[in-house]
């Protein structure tokens, strides 16, 4: 069997599709989606297997990545960091660009990347074919810049064996570097924390999902059944408020949500308790954060 296997970043201004784009290539829900910008905190690897015209069984190795930004937060610029160091582990770049967005993007993207890159174009379903042949053309002037174009949606599945085929074409023959059948070497805690937050960012509006996070305290896995106690962090006893609910009605919601897909995704039951705590300014305290993991004690992850 002719195989090859490669890291490939996924890079995008917050809001561009990245998670939609990979749970829509694994056919699994794994990355958080959400329709506010900026929910990818932290780096996670997903690997899709393809079999490619030429007869390669590719395993592409994708590193999602938080949306590029810039903000002065410690807890942003972590983030920022994150998607810096995952084009430079990368052996390919994939930047996914909406088709409503501008160029500007896209340039501050080929500031930062010394990689050679596929340019995505997302949510075409989203535009008119004039409005997807207009910006396709914009980008044309960039053409010496990236070694493919690929107009796509994900939410409609279209193009995506597309642009499969183009990664796979880019990268090295090689063994592959993961068993066959998985698909994140994310641990099963990690994956719940991010449910979790997903819920968050579904039921609560306006600052409160960007000013939250969640930590497993406590994970005992059986074997028909998970067990996750968690706490939900915020910054403020007004916004602890909020997430409970009057008589606990948001929280439960929040949990019964995240507790569906976790058994969604974990094929058993799971029992969830959460908890939420106010701790002022956790995302700008390194020592907050980095019980978070969001910083090693070395540096920024």
């Amino acid at each position: 069997m002719k195989t090859k296997a490669g890291f490939v970043a996924l890079i995008g201004k917050p809001n561009a599709g990245k998670s939609t784009l990979l749970n829509a290539l694994l056919n699994a829900h794994l990355a958080l989606v959400s329709h506010k910008a900026n929910a990818t905190r932290k780096l996670m690897k997903c690997i899709v297997p393809f079999k490619d015209k030429e007869g390669y069984e590719s395993q592409i190795i994708f590193l999602d990545t938080p949306g590029l930004h810039h903000q002065e937060k410690l807890l942003n610029q972590c983030m920022l960091s994150q998607a810096l160091k995952a084009m430079g582990d990368a052996e390919l770049c994939i930047f996914l660009a909406s088709v409503h967005d501008d160029l500007k993007g896209y340039e501050e993207f080929l500031s930062l990347c010394q990689k050679p890159h596929i340019l995505a174009l997302s949510k075409i379903d989203t535009a008119t074919h004039k409005q997807v042949l207009q910006k396709l053309q914009e980008y044309q002037k960039y053409s010496s810049q990236f070694v493919d174009l690929v107009p796509l949606s994900a939410k409609k599945s279209q193009n995506l064996n597309a642009l499969l085929e183009c990664i796979s074409k880019h990268l090295n023959p090689s063994a592959w570097l993961f068993e066959k059948d998985l698909m994140s070497d994310e641990k099963m805690r990690d994956i719940y924390k991010e449910i979790i937050r997903e819920s968050l960012f579904d039921f609560l509006s306006d600052e409160i999902p960007y000013e939250s996070d969640v930590m497993i305290d406590k994970f005992i896995e059986e074997e028909r059944i998970d067990k996750v106690y968690a706490c939900i962090i915020v910054e403020k006893e007004s916004q602890k408020k909020i997430v409970i609910g009057k008589n606990g009605v948001n929280i439960k919601r929040i949990g019964t949500n995240a507790r569906l897909k976790m058994q969604e995704v974990g094929e058993k039951k799971v029992f969830l308790n959460l908890q939420v705590i106010a701790q002022k300014s956790w995302s700008k305290e390194e020592k907050s954060l980095q019980k978070l993991g969001y910083i090693h004690k070395r540096g920024m992850d």
